[in-house]
């Protein structure tokens, strides 16, 4: 190597090896971990989706006024599978679509931990109906708990027609496997996210 290019490397790599500082490197992983979060975030909204238009059609199988009862609601949020499981305290947990006016407008999540005489796991479907926009809005800002609503069983022909609002809100189950025994108190617990633009 020439003493010119040998010049030249000593002051050139310096200025490239700045280039990819370890903060460029760090914000290069960020980058890359938010990436992976968006895909995998995404990934979930489509199996979310797919299960609540499964449990849709399970669910007019069984009940030919549950499409009507969608229709009639202002707003509903359709949790396809939400597990429970208890032994003295018990946790459940589920993610849904929301819908406003037929149109989805967003995902929730909703926690719920139970103290009282409970054993064994469920999993079951949950359509939470809103009645209007103030029923929906205190449902977008975290200040509803599902225990206040009337809650109907669902699975038998026009069970759905037979719900019933209270305080704007109505909820109807959809027992899908396992069984629990309890009596046991304890609101469900919902966060909703509104769709990215």
């Amino acid at each position: 190597m020439t003493q010119m290019m040998r010049l030249i490397v000593t002051l050139v790599v310096p200025f490239v090896l700045l280039g990819t500082s370890p903060a460029s490197a760090d914000e290069a992983k960020k980058a890359e971990k938010a990436e992976k979060a968006e895909k995998a975030e995404k990934a979930d909204e489509a199996d979310i989706h797919q299960e609540v238009q499964e449990i849709k059609k399970l669910w007019q199988s069984q009940d030919d006024s549950f499409d009507a009862a969608l229709s009639k609601a202002y707003a509903y949020a359709i949790f396809p599978g939400v597990g429970k499981g208890g032994l003295i305290v018990g946790a459940s947990h589920g993610d849904a679509e929301v819908y406003e006016k037929g149109k989805l407008i967003g995902h929730a999540k909703m926690t719920q931990t139970t103290i009282g005489a409970q054993v064994g796991g469920q999993t079951y479907a949950e359509v939470i109906l809103f009645k209007n926009k103030k029923a929906l809005d205190r449902f977008k800002t975290s200040r509803f708990e599902g225990s206040t609503a009337a809650t109907v069983i669902g699975g038998k022909k026009g069970a759905a027609a037979a719900s019933k609002y209270k305080d704007g809100v109505a909820i109807m189950i959809l027992p899908l496997k396992g069984a629990m025994a309890e009596a046991a108190v304890g609101g469900q617990k919902f966060k909703f996210e509104p769709l990215s633009k």
